[in-house]
């Protein structure tokens, strides 16, 4: 049922706890740390921690992952990128219509089969902004973008998305979602008086391949999590 949704509509829900709760009790103790760590930096943190915490390391290969998103990148899996996502009550800003493969051009030589993994530390409802999708939309042509504030964290909008279609991604602690990496998805803001807190967790087929002339590409480190490496890719830890 979870790939049927999968190939449809371009996301799935996983209606069960993804760790065990002594692991999950770990990962929200990690993003506790940062954020008293880094305080008002902490945006500039959030991105790519694995590569600075080996603490999420152990998480993000474990087979509870792994076993989850095998069904979608085949057997052969990198692990590309990660990232904690913290919308603080009351202040938390809206995130803009967008596709995560917007912000991959000239990156990957395909953008088939990728998948993130959406894991939520605090609950994520409606009330606290939780994602909302497009379903369907990883299969039509990319959107125009329109600017938005250069300053802001993103800086663009996709055009002409009929929100009337979304679908609201609610979740409880320690439950994900998945979403394919061409899906349009976004947030409210968050005008609760609850934190909305998440992790993700993405991940490439290793027939993909990682270009090496994309300037964007200069040092960004991959793991290769499961099985082969079939691209030319350049591994940390092969």
């Amino acid at each position: 049922m979870m790939l049927e949704s999968w190939q449809s509509d371009g996301y799935a829900l996983v209606d069960r706890p993804l760790f065990p709760a002594a692991q999950f009790d770990r990962l929200s103790g990690i993003l506790k740390d940062h954020l008293a760590e880094h305080g008002e930096r902490i945006f500039d943190e959030l991105d790519m921690p694995h590569t600075r915490d080996d603490r999420l390391l152990e998480l993000l290969l474990d087979d509870a992952v792994l076993d989850l998103v095998e069904p979608i990148t085949g057997p052969d899996i990198v692990l590309w990128s990660s990232g904690f996502i913290c919308k603080m009550p009351f202040v938390g800003p809206p995130t803009p219509w967008h596709s995560d493969a917007a912000y991959w051009e000239g990156r990957l030589d395909d953008n088939e089969g990728i998948v993130t993994v959406w894991l939520a530390i605090d609950r994520s409802s409606r009330e606290n902004g939780c994602m909302r999708v497009i379903p369907g939309s990883h299969r039509q042509a990319e959107p125009d973008y329109r600017v938005l504030d250069p300053d802001a964290f993103f800086g663009s909008e996709a055009a002409g998305v009929d929100a009337s279609t979304a679908v609201d991604l609610e979740l409880e602690p320690n439950h994900c979602s998945l979403h394919d990496g061409r899906i349009l998805h976004g947030a409210t803001a968050n005008t609760s008086p609850h934190r909305r807190a998440g992790y993700t967790m993405r991940y490439l087929p290793a027939s993909t391949r990682i270009l090496p002339e994309s300037k964007n590409n200069a040092g960004h480190l991959v793991w290769l999590a499961r099985g082969k490496a079939i691209a030319d890719n350049e591994y940390v830890n092969k």
